[in-house]
């Protein structure tokens, strides 16, 4: 059986978002159950290019999947009339160690990322929340907005920061709505979007998701209501911080993967300053999928996803996309 070779545009095409999150959310549970394993994670910073570089990779037993992705960041592309954020991604049957798929890695990065962060949402913001901030009015933006309104419809209000240009997030706001009808086929009409500074949005949400490559706390304890949840998704980097480390010192915190996070998440520098200890971190996001683990204990708990991104998710996502390619006659497949 040959290997599926699809480009951005059809990887785009044989995506489902609703079909993501589900798988996304069903891997999480299989690496609490020991069926999944990350492989260190290996990334690398371009000084002199102001661009980053990393590599993830990972097994999913409960899947027979095994692979890695590429993917580089290189904003100052968009001068040169290329696009910044690139990647390739390899997915190889676990059973035989042959290839199955390889793709573009950035459209699957995005939706299973928008899938990581909706999933902390739903998981542990209370039940009853219904204004949602987003930080960071770039690339994965929409993602975030569109995979929060499909697991959590009842949203009546997403404010929208840009830390760096409120221009920018004005300009957001103005095109979310026609994105996601166009891309995700979501009706959003009912739902009030706003451009705002970080005070304005943090003091009146329920729900913040962070998703800047920021090295300076933006979100500020003092502005948090309780029972506010963060997900934290920009922090994938050593020396990353989106939130000041005093939140963290009684939220109730999970993470995605509990070593990588410390290394390189959300938890890393308030660990290092001393703020929080390894056994503050409550658990994975998995063993709350699992049961295993209770999530949110009370309306008034802040509570803390720290999600450094899992190359499985990539491959669940992934596998998807090359079934519905094979089904619908989409890429080229090749013999290697």
């Amino acid at each position: 059986m040959g290997s599926v070779v699809l480009t951005r545009d059809e990887v785009k095409k044989v995506t489902d978002l609703r079909e993501t999150i589900d798988a996304v959310k069903n891997v999480y549970k299989l690496k609490s159950e020991g069926k999944a394993v990350i492989w260190p994670l290996v990334n690398y910073e371009f000084v002199d290019e102001h661009a980053a570089m990393d590599i993830r990779s990972g097994y999913i037993k409960g899947e027979q999947l095994h692979g890695l992705k590429m993917l580089n960041n290189f904003p100052e592309n968009r001068e040169k009339g290329l696009p910044p954020f690139n990647g390739i991604m390899m997915v190889y049957d676990s059973n035989t160690g042959l290839p199955i798929g390889i793709m573009d890695a950035s459209y699957v990065t995005c939706m299973r990322t928008g899938a990581a962060g909706a999933l902390g949402v739903d998981l542990l913001a209370r039940k009853d929340a219904k204004v949602l901030t987003i930080l960071g009015a770039g690339k994965q933006a929409p993602f975030q907005i569109a995979a929060t309104l499909t697991v959590r419809p009842e949203i009546e209000k997403v404010f929208v920061v840009d830390p760096l240009s409120m221009e920018a997030a004005e300009a957001f706001v103005q095109n979310i709505g026609e994105l996601l009808r166009n891309d995700f086929d979501i009706d959003a009409s009912k739902v009030e979007f706003k451009a705002a500074n970080a005070e304005e949005a943090g003091r009146e949400s329920d729900a913040i998701i962070t998703v800047t490559p920021s090295r300076k706390p933006i979100i500020k304890k003092e502005w948090l209501k309780p029972g506010t949840h963060l997900s934290c998704l920009g922090s994938d980097m050593e020396t990353k911080q989106e939130i000041e480390s005093s939140i963290s010192s009684d939220a109730r915190i999970f993470t995605d993967d509990k070593a990588q996070c410390i290394r390189v998440g959300e938890i890393e520098i308030p660990i290092k300053e001393g703020v929080i200890t390894e056994d503050d971190i409550a658990g994975e996001i998995g063993d709350v999928i699992a049961g295993t683990i209770e999530g949110r204990q009370n309306d008034e708990q802040i509570t803390i996803y720290d999600a450094t991104g899992l190359y499985i998710l990539d491959l669940v996502t992934a596998k998807a996309a090359i079934m519905r390619a094979k089904e619908k006659g989409i890429g080229i497949e090749v013999d290697f």
